[in-house]
């Protein structure tokens, strides 16, 4: 039932004056890998942008001060611009949906939306835009989110389940001034994936290139192998009998540790590297899936382990999603699978112009308004939602209120974290 909260209230929001942003940030890092600790911290202090992007944490508590509808959906719980892409379906098609699920939980879909257009106004600052263009830029983006809901509370539950985006459709007929864009994101996709898993090519043979700090071999010998084993055998239990027989024809090669993301950086994550008798290979990512940020204050997850609660999350939320996605448990952390970076891709949004940026924000909206329809009620959302501007404008006041504070917070962080 949607609770009467006028759609304005959003704009109202304003910090606690008892934030501890860096206690949160430093809770999230206890039960990390305390060696990879500065990578995370250099990261963060890139710029505000990047330091958003690292703090889903601090922004989950800010945004449980507000007022919601009680209309929930599996939401993203860290859906920034960086958190959209594209990759390949099980069809061989390259398709654009949300692409990162670590803190997906069933939660307010108010959250995912405010993180969003905060996330577009800090993009844009840094970027140099200007107040006009951030502005118009920000208000699009809720804008999308608000059309698309209109149109999947407007057809069958059918359609708006089978709805996606392809890269083909994505650049029907580009703007100029997204020619470099274009040809940039298809090179990406033409390349192979060693930029993602350094792969050393032999005749038959392929072995993962070491490069610390970032990916590590690991010797198939160690204990830390037998941990990555042990994940791998038992998460194979997981997927559907179909894909054990296609997983079955590749054998483990190679292992190395890999580091990954802004956020994530600490948590444990392998990258493994199989292969057929006749040298075809597959690369699989072990990630290791904590609490979502979410929780706190959104309430536990009902899987029994956050592996599982990832993969379900992601096959709920995306339009179509890896054959191979599994989960499982070792030594009590538990772990998702999937295949490393298939085709996928990011896109450059700090090199974006405004009407490239305008248009790539708007698409992430109306991604995320589709996997929103797909897990809530988009008639609900739809009403509320109305068809004026006052909850974009209600949005965009938050975005940029909550992006002055983000740029403390970044201020703050360079100075308390220096290593």
């Amino acid at each position: 039932m949607t609770r009467s909260v006028p759609r304005s209230t959003f704009g109202s929001w304003a910090p606690r004056k008892d934030r501890n942003v860096i206690a949160i940030l430093a809770a999230q890092e206890r039960t990390r890998v305390q060696d990879l600790l500065p990578i995370r911290h250099e990261r963060m202090r890139a710029s505000p942008f990047a330091f958003y992007r690292g703090a889903a944490a601090v922004m989950a508590a800010d945004l449980a001060d507000l007022p919601l509808t009680g209309l929930h959906v599996q939401a993203c719980g860290d859906a920034h611009l960086m958190n959209f892409g594209a990759y390949a379906s099980p069809e061989r098609s390259i398709v654009f949906d949300v692409n990162d699920f670590d803190e997906t939980l069933a939660g307010p879909w108010e959250w995912d939306i405010l993180r969003l257009t905060a996330s577009v106004v800090l993009a844009a600052r840094g970027s140099s835009f200007g107040r006009r263009p951030t502005s118009d830029t920000a208000l699009a983006t809720v804008a999308s989110y608000r059309a698309a809901m209109a149109h999947f509370a407007s057809v069958s539950p059918l359609e708006a389940w089978y709805d996606h985006v392809e890269l083909a459709d994505m650049f029907a007929s580009p703007p100029a001034s997204a020619a470099d864009l274009k040809s940039q994101l298809l090179e990406q996709h033409a390349s192979s994936p060693e930029q993602h898993a350094p792969i050393l090519r032999g005749a038959k043979q392929q072995r993962f290139v070491d490069q610390p700090p970032l990916f590590r071999k690991i010797a198939l010998d160690d204990d830390e192998s037998a941990l990555a084993k042990d994940v791998l055998e038992t998460y194979r239990t997981t997927l559907p009998d179909n894909v054990q027989v296609l997983l079955d024809r590749f054998q483990l090669r190679d292992l190395a540790q890999k580091v990954v993301g802004v956020g994530s950086v600490g948590t444990r994550c392998y990258a493994a590297l199989f292969q057929t008798d006749r040298g075809e290979s597959l690369v699989l990512q072990l990630k290791e899936a904590d609490a979502s940020v979410l929780e706190p204050y959104a309430g536990a997850s009902t899987y029994p382990q956050h592996g599982q609660r990832v993969v379900e999350g992601q096959r709920l939320m995306q339009a179509t999603s890896d054959i191979f996605l599994g989960w499982t448990s070792s030594a009590g952390t538990a772990y998702y699978v999937r295949q490393l970076h298939d085709m996928k891709t990011s896109f450059p949004v700090t090199q974006m112009r405004p009407r490239e940026l305008t248009r790539y924000a708007r698409l992430c909206a109306w991604t995320l308004a589709h996997a929103h329809a797909r897990s809530g009620d988009p008639q609900a959302l739809a009403r509320y939602l109305g068809r004026g501007t006052a909850f974009d404008e209600s949005a965009l006041a938050f975005a940029a209120t909550y992006a002055d504070v983000t740029e403390a917070d970044y201020k703050l962080y360079c100075r308390t974290v220096t290593a």
